[in-house]
């Protein structure tokens, strides 16, 4: 007997919508087409799309350490009620995950607590560049995170010379964080006491664009592979366009959505994040990259914080905001108004993440392949509401903010996670493999 049939759906299947039904065994896709075979469990998806599972490839679950924002726990369930069946999780925690015994202790805190299935993000320092040759096989390990300028602990790398042995030394994907530290702090003269519109004059577009020229300058000498997160500016927009191959970059859901000075306007310090959201034309340019097939992914950076910490008076609030829950109704809002094409959004958010990260089986609809699904609605709407979200700072930068297309279910190992907005089951979560 099947596990699972999800049946009377359009499934997104080798680029093209098309009307079959999928029988799910053991965690795997067994068969697509006409099913004869009973099941266990019968999906009805009709009137909705169903996708490959949805891959967000930056969030900040916070554990260990600022537990009372965010765990893996609370981080995960937030990613299954927004469809996302697999999250990549930064190494940013109190201690930082930047040696193999803190790795292994992430891993062990996820098991059997986290619903989504997960990888962790090794984090480079100064003084751990001769153990990142060795984390090609590490279990769980998506790639190494850098943070060029702006992180707290012994993370920061902003030293050229320790950026380039952490390239020289990488054997895997390097995600940075591209901010200049040395601008950072040349312009913190430029902060304005209470101002948050002065955080995209401190953290400027030559802060960007100085940093991302010198990550594509050291990762081209070595051959090795960089991906470029939530880039801000036109500058980096046309310049990564020109160093495609082993360069690829994300862009954000909300630099998509949302600009200066609207958005502090409307959002003040909650609008505040790292680079910062800027003017239209930075937004326009994001966009052009988006049309034109140039950036390669969408990650929500989900980087939440308590209420009570975003409203200290700035700059002494903290930046970042959550994302995970609504990456994927956000998006789904901009494909029906037009700005990219489902298809689009699918190589964004499933196909080139495995395809730049090396994850197996995951990302596409085929025989074989691991059972996870997003499954949406594309008319229904859905209006997030700060009591809605799963993350334990409990608000959204888009609360009271009406999307068209929603997330119905979210479907792991052949397993139903969610469904119509309610969590089901048990936390049965595993480590992505890659190759």
């Amino acid at each position: 007997m099947l596990d699972l049939i999800i049946k009377n759906g359009q499934c997104y299947i080798n680029g093209n919508l098309e009307g079959k039904d999928i029988a799910v065994k053991d965690g795997k896709i067994f068969k697509i087409g006409e099913i004869l075979e009973e099941a266990k469990e019968v999906y009805d998806a009709k009137k909705q799309i169903v996708l490959p599972g949805c891959i967000d490839t930056q969030t900040h679950f916070r554990e260990p350490g600022s537990t009372d924002t965010e765990d893996l726990h609370s981080g995960s369930r937030a990613a299954v009620a927004g469809g996302i069946t697999a999250v990549f999780e930064m190494p940013n925690t109190n201690p930082p995950t930047s040696n193999i015994k803190e790795f292994q202790k992430k891993l062990d805190l996820a098991k059997n607590r986290m619903y989504c299935n997960y990888a962790f993000y090794f984090g480079a320092t100064a003084d751990n560049v001769n153990q990142l040759a060795e984390l090609k096989d590490l279990e769980g390990c998506c790639g190494i995170k850098l943070f060029a300028g702006s992180s707290t602990g012994n993370l920061l790398v902003a030293d050229e010379k320790d950026i380039d042995k952490v390239f020289q030394n990488s054997s895997k994907v390097v995600a940075v964080h591209s901010e200049d530290e040395e601008i950072l702090n040349k312009n913190k003269k430029l902060i304005k006491n209470g101002d948050v519109h002065s955080h995209p004059i401190w953290r400027s577009e030559e802060c960007a664009i100085s940093s991302t020229r010198r990550i594509v300058r050291i990762a081209e000498r070595y051959n090795k592979k960089a991906h470029v997160l939530h880039i801000t500016t036109k500058q980096e927009i046309d310049f990564l366009s020109q160093h495609k191959g082993n360069i690829t970059f994300e862009i954000t859901p909300q630099h998509l959505t949302i600009y200066a000075p609207d958005c502090y306007e409307k959002l003040g310090t909650y609008a505040q994040m790292n680079p910062p959201l800027r003017d239209k034309s930075h937004y326009d340019r994001l966009w052009y990259a988006v049309r034109n097939n140039l950036n390669d992914t969408i990650g929500s950076d989900h980087a939440p914080h308590l209420k009570a910490n975003k409203e200290k008076e700035y700059p002494n609030s903290p930046s970042g905001m959550p994302g995970v829950q609504t990456l994927l109704p956000v998006m789904l809002n901009h494909v029906n108004d037009g700005k990219l094409s489902l298809t689009q959004l699918i190589n964004l958010v499933c196909e080139n993440p495995v395809k730049i990260f090396g994850i197996e089986n995951k990302g596409f609809i085929k025989e074989g392949y691991d059972a996870d699904f997003t499954i949406v609605d594309m008319e229904k709407k859905i209006l997030i509401k700060n009591e809605n979200i799963e993350s334990k700072c409990g608000w959204s930068p888009f609360n009271e903010v009406e999307f068209k297309g929603t997330p119905m279910a979210t479907i792991i190992s052949g397993k139903i996670k969610m469904r119509e907005g309610k969590i089901l089951g048990d936390p049965e979560g595993t480590p992505l493999k890659f190759s």
